[in-house]
């Protein structure tokens, strides 16, 4: 008796481990964890994260740019110059007008006195002994700090800055468009796994009817009521109902793990849905706008960001007006064994560049930026069209799915409502075998119907959603 309560114990311990160790998952918590863990959606929170690096650096051209610069240069050069001595000719005062004149000889008429090499001659010369000069390059440093600021570049800068901008946002749209995505896969995956336990279940039931009647018809074997041929029958059907439960439980197998991969969760982990397949409520906001839909906005952003490459493109071919400020220090360049520079010292330079004539460079590629943009808005209003058209669609799938949702139920009803009757009918010798198990099979597969017509229906309201902008 212990033995047997210890292994009773056991079994419940480890029942009850296998219970705790299922994961009960609502919808909510299937797509947060699919959001969470998708690669699609980390690729775009990347993505959005770069548009806003880049919007950041292209907002830092407005402002100047201040680098430091420094440069050594050893040399064993020595350039060295001989000036020759030589005779200065002098200048003195004029008296009238207290100008400086030369001082050369003039005859009696006021005529300079011309020497034999051609050169007036003068009164007095200086002299000029000569002079040796040595310059070496060793031990020259610079070192300085320099400011650049444009003033005007056509517009470029402001241009970028504003695409930047705009890119950021539509990485943002993006953002939303994969989150999107990723709950319709979600969705398909989760209500995939719960049809397919709804049909396991559909399949126990089914075999569980046969299997009660195959009881039945042996046991009137026995007593010689029926004939072999009835027991085989049964036994046909108990077959398919084996197979079909067989091709349900493996549907159940593949669905919960296509719902973990979807999840990024460990394909073996262990799941229990908390929805059951329910007629759901009718929307009764019936969105006939798709301009909230990502994908819209993102081709209006699209052609936002055309018009600034126009603008960009144009400003290649327009006046650039930049300034630039340098403070800097210099020492070395020996002359005559003596500093030559070795002081701080300030500079500023200003700059204009006017393009003048490019062959029509410019003008041609304005018009090739304003034909993508027309292109763009084009586009826009095709794919706006397609949106449109689906958004309809949708519509017209909801419509659909409820109605077919009404009539599988209707014919569930009359079915089962059917198969007692047949039953009832059997069991009193009014009805053949051959009948009672037709009635069972268009039970079965209407109640198959049904299921399927309650997936479509949830998996019609999520396409609704995501044309409509809502997801």
């Amino acid at each position: 008796m212990n033995t047997k309560h210890i292994l009773f114990a056991a079994i419940f311990s480890v029942a009850c481990g296998m219970a705790n160790a299922q994961q009960v998952m609502t919808l909510e918590k299937c797509r947060e964890l699919a959001i969470e863990n998708n690669k699609s959606g980390a690729i775009a929170d990347r993505s959005k994260d770069k548009a806003a690096y880049t919007k950041r650096a292209y907002r830092a051209n407005y402002f100047p740019k201040i680098s430091a610069s420094g440069s050594y240069l050893y040399s064993n050069i020595q350039m060295t110059q001989k000036i020759s001595e030589a005779y200065l000719p002098t200048f003195a005062p004029d008296p009238a007008t207290g100008k400086l004149t030369p001082n050369i000889v003039v005859d009696p008429a006021g005529n300079p006195v011309i020497g034999p090499d051609g050169n007036p001659i003068f009164r007095e010369y200086a002299y000029f002994p000569g002079m040796d000069f040595t310059v070496k390059l060793n031990n020259l440093w610079m070192v300085g700090l320099s400011a650049e600021q444009p003033i005007y570049a056509g517009g470029k800068i402001t241009a970028a800055y504003r695409m930047a901008k705009i890119g950021e946002e539509i990485a943002g749209l993006s953002q939303q468009l994969s989150r999107a995505e990723i709950i319709v896969k979600t969705d398909e995956a989760y209500w995939m796994y719960v049809q397919t336990n709804e049909l396991v279940k559909l399949a126990l039931s089914y075999k569980k009817t046969l299997a009660e009647l195959l009881r039945s018809v042996q046991a009137a074997e026995e007593t010689g009521l029926k004939r072999r041929n009835d027991v085989l029958k049964v036994q046909v059907k108990m077959n398919e109902a084996e197979l079909q439960l067989r091709q349900a439980e493996n549907g159940v197998r593949l669905s919960r793990k296509n719902l973990c991969y979807v999840m990024g969760i460990s394909l073996d982990s262990a799941l229990q849905v908390s929805e059951a397949l329910e007629v759901a409520g009718k929307d009764t906001m019936r969105a006939v706008d798709y301009s909230s839909r990502p994908e819209y906005v993102m081709l209006e952003k699209q052609m936002m960001l055309k018009e600034q490459e126009v603008k960009l493109v144009r400003s290649d071919f327009l006046p650039r007006v930049g300034v630039m400020a340098n403070y800097g220090y210099t020492s070395g360049v020996m002359l005559n064994n003596s500093k030559l520079f070795d002081k701080a010292s300030f500079s500023v330079l200003a700059s204009v560049s006017i393009p003048l004539f490019h062959w029509g460079e410019g003008h041609n590629k304005i018009r090739a930026a304003k034909a993508e943009r027309d292109i763009a808005r084009l586009q826009q209003d095709n794919i706006g069209e397609q949106m449109a058209l689906e958004l309809a669609r949708t519509l017209d799938k909801c419509d659909e799915s409820a109605l077919e949702v009404e009539l599988t139920a209707r014919s569930l009803e009359q079915a089962e409502e059917n198969m007692k009757l047949s039953e009832l009918q059997y069991e009193g010798g009014m009805e053949t075998l051959s009948g009672y198990l037709e009635t069972q099979t268009v039970w079965q597969r209407t109640r198959m119907d049904y299921i399927n017509a309650l997936t479509h229906q949830r998996l019609n309201q999520t396409y609704y959603l995501k044309a409509a902008g809502k997801l």
